[in-house]
């Protein structure tokens, strides 16, 4: 009987845990809301809106009878196997990087809100390199590719991450933001703020049908765009990797719009199934060490772990800019052969 008890304590823990309500909690019980007055209140109160946004819409596909557990499986195991195995990993790693390079910051910033934009450019500037980086190293590609594998966008999509992914990404958006100077309180607040808008911009059409979100698609990264960055479609490779401020994925060409003549294609290229924990969550793992295994020589196995996916020591590369400079040109081909 204890036993039963202490398992439903562990899974009300970490329901509450998920759902962000614990300090609502605790608040409602203590009758002293004074928190709500500062910024860790003001986090604590919107933290919930992600997940509840979920329920709604799993609730509202239900309701119109398009709800698939299938669509859902496989990122709640990510969810809870992550839980357990990388809660504190990305804490420490920002500390870490902070205690490392604050003493080299090339400038020094407040809290304020002119100093904000500068943070903001600069974690957005992090957060491309990362991101970048993440799909263009096979290495890494192996960390982010658990994130991409689902056939179906929804809210969920956004706790898909292989445990090492947030270290990882943690480590080279501090050290990067840290060296350019934003002070480490409002960085945290940046973070905040990335997290919130990083999670709903992976909102399904259950809830946003249309995800341009009206005037903003012209000002800011939307639910469509992140659509189209989640795309296998050729001409939708490699594209919108910021996350609210679209500034650096124009610098350096990067920029797409969702097309309506081109519906998106969930998912990565290859020939894998999505509901299947294993094969999403260690499967470019393993077809990585298979590369690396049968490559000839030290320098092709070295290469595979950092050329981009879709090398080959052949030379019969399928990367993605490769792929999708052919299909552009393909387009263009045709597109003159009927004028």
């Amino acid at each position: 009987m204890i036993a039963l008890l202490n398992i439903f304590s562990i899974l009300y823990d970490q329901v509450i845990g998920f759902l962000g309500i614990s300090p609502l909690i605790e608040m409602y019980k203590s009758g002293d809301y004074s928190s709500l007055h500062t910024l860790q209140g003001i986090e604590n109160a919107i933290g919930p809106v992600i997940p509840l946004l979920l329920i709604i819409e799993i609730l509202r596909a239900a309701f119109y009878k398009r709800f698939k557990a299938i669509h859902y499986k496989v990122q709640f195991f990510t969810y809870v196997f992550n839980s357990f195995i990388g809660r504190f990993i990305s804490i420490a790693a920002v500390a870490f990087c902070i205690g490392v390079f604050e003493k080299y910051s090339i400038i020094k910033t407040s809290f304020t809100w002119y100093w904000l934009i500068y943070g903001y450019v600069a974690w957005e500037l992090s957060h491309f390199v990362y991101h970048y980086l993440a799909h263009k190293v096979r290495l890494l590609w192996c960390l982010h590719s658990t994130h991409h594998a689902p056939q179906t966008m929804n809210l969920s999509v956004t706790y898909a991450h292989f445990f090492l992914e947030a270290p990882y990404a943690d480590v080279i958006r501090t050290s990067i933001c840290i060296l350019l100077g934003v002070n480490p309180a409002l960085l945290f607040f940046i973070m905040f703020i990335d997290g919130t808008w990083g999670a709903f911009i992976h909102v399904g059409e259950n809830i946003l049908k249309n995800g341009r979100l009206g005037f903003l698609n012209r000002m800011i990264l939307t639910p469509s765009h992140h659509r189209v960055h989640h795309a296998r479609n050729p001409y939708y490779m490699d594209t919108n990797f910021c996350n609210l401020l679209n500034i650096w994925d124009k610098v350096f060409g990067t920029y797409v719009d969702e097309k309506d003549e081109i519906p998106i294609e969930y998912g990565i290229t290859r020939k894998m199934n999505p509901n299947n924990f294993p094969d999403v969550y260690f499967g470019e793992i393993a077809v990585l060490f298979r590369d690396v295994k049968n490559a000839p020589g030290l320098k092709n196995k070295f290469l595979y772990l950092v050329m981009p996916p879709g090398w080959s020591h052949t030379g019969e590369h399928k990367t993605a800019r490769i792929v999708r400079k052919e299909f552009l040109e393909n387009s263009i081909r045709q597109a003159e052969q009927v004028l």
